[in-house]
């Protein structure tokens, strides 16, 4: 059955939005794109980074016509890992981070088995993390009590570089409002934290959803690091980097 002229048309603007996109490169393509309800977009396929994921995400949204995205778009991970490593590499992650060491942290041991069983792997009473892993996409569920535990938590499932995507599915209790400052602090907190990079050069700004990033690192890697971390942060729509590099 042929598509109405609205869906199709619909479909060539995000196709458009994202050819226009410069950061998105001239090679990017995805697998999938579809309407599959009224207003309700799917976007599939792999991705080199996760800046492409998110960029990608951002600008079919703004599409006439569209209401809903649904998010099928994984990154590629960056070295091979079988989903017990990267369990294993969460869990030491966790267990080393100060910010985490009151909180009970949980993995799932019943990989497939609805529901899914988890086992305790460290103890505590300021919070709860569940932590699932399949094929490669990580799923963090729980309850902490700040949103800044919850985005640090989202950005360090990122740093193991087996993963292919993170659900943050963490509850904050009690409640918190989000704002530019919010993501701020969620941003610089993980920037201290990430061991791959020196961050005390690095300035962090936020209007709106975007994060800007302004101050002087040692090397390209590490400046793409550091721009990561703001992408991986939740809540960040877009990133700006402005670092310089100077040896």
């Amino acid at each position: 059955m042929s598509q109405p002229a609205s869906v199709l048309d619909a479909i060539e603007a995000v196709r458009r939005a994202l050819r226009e996109e410069p950061r998105l490169g001239p090679g990017f393509a995805l697998s999938r794109i579809e309407m599959e309800g009224d207003g309700v977009l799917a976007l599939e396929g792999n991705v080199a980074r996760l800046a492409q994921k998110k960029l990608a995400l951002l600008h079919a949204a703004k599409v006439p016509g569209v209401t809903e995205v649904i998010d099928r778009l994984h990154v590629i991970a960056r070295a091979p890992a079988d989903d017990r490593h990267i369990r294993a590499q969460m869990r030491e992650l966790f267990a080393q981070d100060g910010n985490f060491s009151d909180f009970q942290i949980r993995e799932d041991v019943a990989e497939g088995v609805v529901p899914t069983a988890f086992k305790p792997v460290t103890g505590g009473a300021a919070g709860c993390i569940d932590i699932e892993v399949n094929d490669g996409i990580v799923t963090l569920n729980g309850t902490v009590p700040t949103l800044v535990h919850k985005r640090l938590a989202g950005v360090m499932a990122w740093w193991n570089p087996g993963v292919r995507d993170v659900v943050n599915g963490i509850a904050v209790e009690p409640g918190e409002e989000d704002s530019p400052d919010q993501i701020e602090e969620a941003v610089r907190v993980a920037l201290d934290r990430n061991p791959a990079i020196e961050a005390g050069q690095i300035k962090v700004g936020v209007r709106g959803r975007i994060v800007r990033l302004t101050g002087l690192m040692q090397s390209g890697a590490a400046r793409q690091v550091a721009e990561n971390d703001a992408w991986a942060t939740f809540g960040v729509d877009d990133v700006i980097n402005e670092i310089e590099v100077r040896p």
